[in-house]
Formats: C-alpha cells, structure tokens, sequence
C-alpha cells in the first residue's frame, strides 16, 4: 500500500503533464513558469535548511566512531573513524562523501536456527548506491551541454566517455544502464527486505518512482520518441538566460520529462533527498573525536549557583554524626562550661 500511493502519485504528475501541455496546450506554463517556481523553491528551500541546521546549538562533541580512539602513545590510533583533528575530519568527509566509506562498513544481522545471531557484510547496498549516485551526477553535468554555450570541455568529454559503448544510432549511454540497475536495486531491497519493507514510507518509495521515471522519460525521449534537440538547447538557452522561447517542435514526452524534474526539485528541500547537505552538517561526521586529549566546556552554560559537598558537610556534620554518616572532618568539640 505504501509503494502503492507513490506509484498513483508519480502516474498522477506524468498525467498532470500529458493533460496540460498536450490537451490544453500549456506550453509555456510547463516549459517555463514551472521550471522557474521549481528552481526557485530548491534554491530557497536548500538555503534555508542548512541555514537552519547551522544554527542547531551543538554543545556536546557526538562523532559517531568505529576505531581506536587516541588513549596511549603505544596503542595505535584509528585517525580516519576518530578523527583527531580538523584535518582528519576532511579525509574522514572526503571519504565519507565520495566513496560511502560508513555504508561500505554496513552489516546485516541474522537469528538462525539455535537461536544464532550472525553478523555478515553487506556490500550489495553500498555498490549499487554507488552506482546510482555517481550515475546521476554523470548524468546531470552531461545536461550542462544544454544550458551553456560554447559548450565547457568538461561536458563534451563526459558525453563522449559515457556513450564510448557505440551501440547504434544514437549512441548507448552508460549511466543509462547503470542508474537504471542501481534504482531497481533499491526498490527490490524495499519489497524483498521484510525488515527494510516495514519500515519503509511513502516518502521512501516517493524519490524512487519520481526518479525512476525521469529516467524512463529521459531514455524513451533519446531511443524511442526522438526529439529535436536544436529545439531543447534552446529552451533551456532562454531559461537560462532569463529570456525564455518556447519551441513548437519540442515534442510532448519531453513536457512529462521536464515537469517531472520539475517536481523532484520542488521537493528535494522538504524530503530525505536533503542529505546531500546534511552530511557536511552532521555534527557525527563533521567533529574531531579529541575528547580525550581536550576539555570541552559547554558555552552556553549559565552561571548557576553550586553547593559543593563540603558546604553540605558543614551545614549538616552534626546531623549526620548524630545518625552515624561518615564526614570527613570530624566534629568540633565544644567546651564544656564549668557549673
């Protein structure tokens, strides 16, 4: 049921474009004003939650760890997972960012028959993410081609390398493939997993069909219905330099598709989608581990008024003789006054 209402709520946009742009023949408000109010809600939203996490007090350092902490000199300190200091934390985030280091170390549990609890690696999840992930970066700088001109080096040889596997007319992209098999391994790991499928949520499953059919929009655009890519370049031309043209001849898939990126923008800021910027704000990856090499004493401590235990002694010592307590000093004796 959850899987199910994404499903409805992806097909309902995809019916959203054909209707519009196709029935009704809003062109220009699918290929300019929305894409507008998409950008501009990502650019606002994206802004203001980091803006919002900077400003979360984080008055305890809580670095999630998984190595050796600095003790002694002859034990051997694990400086990636406990990062000692600022430096580290930048090898322990650049690996963190660009290679999923802490998803890599992921284990899977299992009750067997005994009962057993058995921990085994599960590195099927980290590899297809990877795939998924660097596919679509791939892929959206291999979109720069369309919003620039003359077209950056970067992005001519991008697209080459990534259509190298010359498999007819047009040309086969591998990012194509890739990304196709890392969403349909994340998907199957929600409807397999009985564990993962539990806990999953509309909002788990919503990024996935919403991505998924970008990309099934993307690739029957380019190998199927073809469209005029004079005509796109210069939609998303005039869109980037606020001076927007509608074509006539841009073709109706191409209004789902980009109505579809549209959609994923708009709700990127208010998804889980936003963590892309809150792993360089986490205070569990971006804090040196040094508590035991530096005091850290919380700055948003207001002074309060303390009664040590020797205040307390004190007040109470003769009390506390009387009932047999321990005190550490002993009672004054008082003279005793002559009759």
């Amino acid at each position: 049921m959850k899987a199910s209402i994404s499903l409805f709520l992806v097909f309902g946009l995809v019916v959203i474009a054909l209707v519009g742009a196709g029935c009704l023949g809003l062109h220009y408000l699918f290929g300019v004003i929305i894409p507008y109010v998409a950008v501009f809600c990502f650019v606002v939203g994206f802004m203001c939650k980091v803006f919002k996490w900077g400003r979360s007090p984080v008055p305890f350092r809580i670095p999630t760890t998984a190595g050796q902490e600095f003790t002694l000199p002859w034990i051997k300190q694990n400086k990636i997972d406990n990062p000692p200091t600022p430096g580290w934390v930048f090898v322990r985030m650049f690996f963190e960012v660009f290679t999923f280091r802490s998803l890599f170390r992921n284990t899977k549990v299992e009750i067997y028959d005994g009962p057993k609890l058995a921990y085994f690696s599960a590195k099927w999840l980290w590899l297809f993410a990877l795939m998924f992930h660097y596919a679509f970066l791939v892929i959206f700088l291999r979109h720069m081609r369309f919003f620039t001109e003359p077209i950056p080096f970067i992005f001519q040889f991008m697209d080459h390398v990534d259509g190298v596997l010359q498999l007819g007319a047009p040309q086969l992209y591998m990012t194509d493939i890739v990304i196709l098999l890392g969403l349909g391994f994340l998907l199957l790991r929600r409807f397999v997993d009985p564990k993962v499928r539990y806990i999953s949520m509309p909002a788990d499953y919503f990024p996935l069909f919403l991505i998924l059919g970008i990309v099934i929009s993307g690739i029957v655009m380019r190998y199927f219905v073809r469209t005029d890519l004079v005509s796109v370049k210069e939609l998303a031309m005039g869109l980037a330099t606020f001076n927007p043209v509608v074509p006539k001849d841009v073709g109706l898939i191409f209004y789902v598709h980009i109505f579809l990126v549209s959609t994923l923008l708009a709700y990127f800021p208010f998804s889980k989608l936003m963590h892309m910027g809150g792993v360089f704000l986490s205070p569990t990856r971006n804090l040196a581990n040094n508590n035991r090499m530096k005091r850290h004493v919380n700055p948003w401590n207001y002074p309060v008024k303390v009664h040590t235990y020797e205040a307390y002694e004190d007040e109470f010592r003769e009390k506390m003789v009387e009932v047999g307590l321990p005190v550490e000093k002993p009672l004054d004796k008082q003279p005793v006054e002559e009759s």
